[in-house]
């Protein structure tokens, strides 16, 4: 279905990933983007990609997601044309520690929580009345296959992906009654993104956890909320969970080797 081009499309996390995997395939369908996050040189050579590539208009919001006050900063410096989202893609995410839960680092609980539930909960707060006032929108929250069940060491990041679950389907029933889509995609292990590394505190060695099997790539991904995006108006795509065929779930992986 072809979507409005007029109205962009906001995408947190946009600066590496599947948020920058999402920015290239819905630039490619000429959307215009604004793209967010927090270190600006890579948003702004993001941006300059696709304004050569595709002729696209793209804002650059550099931010930290964590803080309320500059999520509204952000959202505020915006000319007004820029401040009716057709789509917001909620992908600010991450992993930090590994530990049991006896031996979690308080700061590592906080960084996730604050990231992966208030920021995308300071987001939405701004950008879906917009979306209340137009009666039109669509909300894509990026989960995870920890939002659906639990593994070992997994302990904070599993429940604020279950948070994200859980107000994905509460924002449903909030905002289905003023014309607004909301929906998630829940993808296991997905390589071509700073999952790892940031999880493991930089250790590559630590890190290389995709060595032996082949995961999902974030294109994968993105591709896979493009379609949730781009069904007819009257389809509202709950949540697509995907894995990479080797992958049963977060503690069954064939780990055979890299053979697709």
């Amino acid at each position: 279905m072809e979507k409005q081009k007029e109205l962009p499309i906001f995408i947190t996390g946009a600066s590496s990933g599947i948020g920058r995997a999402c920015a290239e395939i819905f630039g490619s369908h000429g959307h215009p983007l604004i793209v967010a996050g927090r270190r600006r040189e890579k948003l702004e050579k993001l941006r300059d990609q696709l304004v050569a590539e595709f002729g696209i208009e793209v804002q650059v919001l550099c931010f930290d997601i964590r803080d309320s006050k500059a999520c509204r900063k952000a959202w505020e410096s915006l000319e007004e044309k820029w401040k009716r989202p057709d789509l917001l893609i909620n992908n600010a995410g991450l992993a930090k520690g590994f530990h049991p839960i006896h031996e979690g680092m308080e700061e590592d609980w906080e960084t996730m929580i604050d990231t992966n539930i208030k920021g995308l909960l300071y987001i939405t707060r701004l950008v879906a009345p917009t979306m209340v006032d137009r009666k039109k929108g669509q909300i894509i929250n990026v989960c995870s296959t920890a939002g659906h069940e639990t593994y070992p060491n997994g302990n904070v990041y599993c429940a604020t992906k279950h948070a994200v679950d859980a107000l994905t389907k509460s924002m449903r029933l909030d905002l289905h009654t003023h014309g607004i889509r909301v929906g998630q995609v829940s993808p296991g292990h997905v390589e071509e993104t700073e999952f790892a590394i940031t999880r493991f505190g930089g250790d590559k060695e630590k890190a290389a956890i995709y060595k032996d099997f082949n995961p999902l790539r974030s294109r994968d991904v993105a591709e896979a909320i493009y379609f949730i995006y781009s069904r007819p108006a009257h389809v509202n795509v709950q949540d697509i969970q995907l894995m990479g065929t080797q992958q049963a779930s977060s503690n069954f992986i064939h780990r055979s080797g890299r053979i697709y």
